[in-house]
């Protein structure tokens, strides 16, 4: 009987090794370098006040999640895939178009990440951003979808030095601790947006899309889908742990000597005379990491849900041959975002405000066709469906990100 028992549990942790991947990635590129920006200001400028917000940021990203990676487990297909043969070619195409911009923003926002961290460590834009856009044109276009996916989980494991960072930065723990269980609100018009930017920084409509293809290409099947739950929870609790230690690291330090910021490089810089050199580039070395990780991510979703809303072929293991449009989708939104980046005097703060505006209005509306696609039973074969509780939740969870949604447009337009 125990020999049984231990041969059980053996081949579920051999079915977990295999399957685990697309959630802890999908997760982790949310801390990007806007994610990063947003953490750090939020530590410098209110030090540990906000740490609290990590939690029902968690529940948010865990909700949502699960829903997108259940219906590519069930139905075999993307997400634009299913709105468009459920909700019409016109409603995807534009959607499609606000995507395409906000991912073009972002792409670009990656890619002045990437080369302020570097230019922190002495290395010129003007060789970072070519070499790093080369790099993970290289690993999409010519890997495989195994070896893709086993690079950017070992990348993952490199946002632990901001966990190193915090540390060096010496918190007072208890007072850590008490403000991550305690909520502390504030009607200051700085608090309520930077609460707003935190909630809002951890969903995105292109991780849906990216998440749910991921699984669709890994052909994870419904009675394997324990396993990608595990993934979608553990890489939603990781993202946001290292979010919570981004914030302890910018509370301990600047926040206590009043220094502000503005941006996750100018955190890096700061450190160094409080924290030591080493949390600096620590800092540094993290930001350039989450940037090059989601420079590659990023184009890689919007490649996947364009071509799964107009019919072509796409997946990260097939050729060129096989898949043109995918493969020049990629090698597009590469070039002209690292292009955008070097050249001198380009507006960048201006891309990174109109993309975030765009995908604040895009995301109740993605929030919605899911809501309305994973209650079809027709379509989730029944069993997949929510339940009860599991509507609540995520109708909730919808109607908040939707609040929260005004609240960070309304933000960008009024100083």
């Amino acid at each position: 009987m125990a020999k049984r028992w231990w041969r059980g549990r053996w081949r579920q942790l051999l079915i977990l090794g295999s399957l685990v991947g697309p959630g802890i990635i999908t997760a982790n590129i949310d801390n990007d370098a806007g994610g990063i920006a947003t953490y750090s200001i939020a530590g410098a400028h209110f030090g540990y006040a906000l740490l609290w917000t990590m939690i029902p940021a968690t529940v948010v990203l865990i909700v949502v999640q699960e829903m997108a990676a259940r219906m590519g487990v069930v139905t075999g297909k993307g997400l634009a895939d299913l709105i468009r043969e459920n909700f019409g070619v016109t409603v995807t195409f534009w959607l499609m178009v606000g995507l395409f911009l906000t991912d073009l923003g972002n792409t670009t926002a990656e890619f002045a990440g990437l080369a302020a961290s570097m230019e922190l460590l002495a290395v010129p834009k003007y060789v970072s951003v070519p070499l790093g856009a080369l790099f993970i044109w290289l690993l999409v276009v010519k890997g495989s979808y195994r070896m893709f996916e086993r690079v950017f989980l070992g990348i993952c494991l490199v946002y632990l030095t901001y966990v190193v960072a915090a540390i060096m930065a010496r918190p007072s723990w208890g007072e850590v601790v008490t403000q991550t269980i305690r909520p502390s609100f504030s009607v200051n018009a700085a608090y309520l947006s930077t609460m707003i930017g935190l909630v809002g920084t951890t969903i995105t409509p292109w991780m849906q899309f990216y998440l749910q293809s991921a699984i669709v290409e890994k052909g994870v099947r419904p009675e394997q889908y324990w396993a990608t739950r595990v993934d979608v929870i553990a890489g939603s609790f990781m993202t946001d742990i290292v979010g919570l230690f981004i914030m302890v690291a910018c509370g301990a330090t600047l926040y206590k000597q009043g220094v502000g910021i503005e941006s996750a490089e100018q955190a890096a810089q700061a450190l160094a005379p409080l924290a030591g050199k080493y949390a600096s580039i620590l800092f540094a070395v993290g930001l350039a990491n989450a940037s090059l990780f989601s420079a590659c991510i990023l184009p890689l979703a919007t490649a996947y849900y364009i071509c799964e809303a107009m019919g072509w072929e796409a997946g990260v293991d097939k050729t060129l041959r096989d898949a043109p449009q995918f493969m020049g989708l990629y090698t597009a939104f590469l070039v002209i975002g690292s292009l955008i980046v070097m050249v001198p005097g380009a507006p960048l703060i201006r891309i990174m405000w109109a993309s975030q505006v765009i995908n604040g209005i895009m995301l109740p509306f993605v929030l919605i066709f899911m809501l309305k696609l994973v209650n079809r039973p027709d379509l989730m074969r029944g069993e997949f469906t929510n339940s009860r509780f599991q509507n609540a939740v995520a109708w909730s969870t919808t109607v908040i990100m939707i609040a929260l949604t005004v609240g960070l447009v309304v933000t960008a337009f009024v100083p």
